[in-house]
């Protein structure tokens, strides 16, 4: 159980230093992000609106003790990133969809560390019950 501890919390904070960064570009408007975007073909004003709900999925990835705050967290950042490699697909530009799969590769981890985890203290805290009637 320590080793998936500290597997959940590796990935999951070097999975929200990445999206701080992100989520800081897009709302500085950084020339990378709003070439990217423009790229893509989508409007300006979506920068703010996704860096927003980075910024709100990091919160939910890391406070503690809220399991279904956090599902919601990896289910919104599930979503950002395949609707990213399918915009840079969709536009054939599988260059710039390959390096989407180093944060997918930590969602996942993350989020299957995590399961384990609360699963592994689900199974702690039931057999505590049952031993202290």
């Amino acid at each position: 159980m320590k080793t998936t501890k500290i597997i959940y919390w590796v990935s999951t904070i070097l999975f929200c230093c990445f999206f701080t960064v992100t989520a800081t570009l897009y709302f500085l408007h950084a020339p990378i992000m709003v070439h990217k975007f423009q790229r893509l073909g989508y409007p300006l004003y979506i920068l703010e609106m996704i860096g927003t709900a980075k910024y709100i999925g990091i919160v939910a990835l890391l406070v503690p003790k809220m399991p279904r705050l956090k599902e919601w967290g990896y289910a919104g950042y599930a979503i950002d990133l395949v609707g990213g490699v399918w915009s840079h697909l969709a536009v054939q530009d599988v260059h710039g969809a390959l390096p989407m799969f180093i944060p997918i590769t930590l969602l996942v981890v993350s989020y299957v560390s995590f399961r384990r985890f609360q699963a592994a203290s689900d199974k702690h805290l039931l057999t505590r019950q049952h031993t202290n009637p």
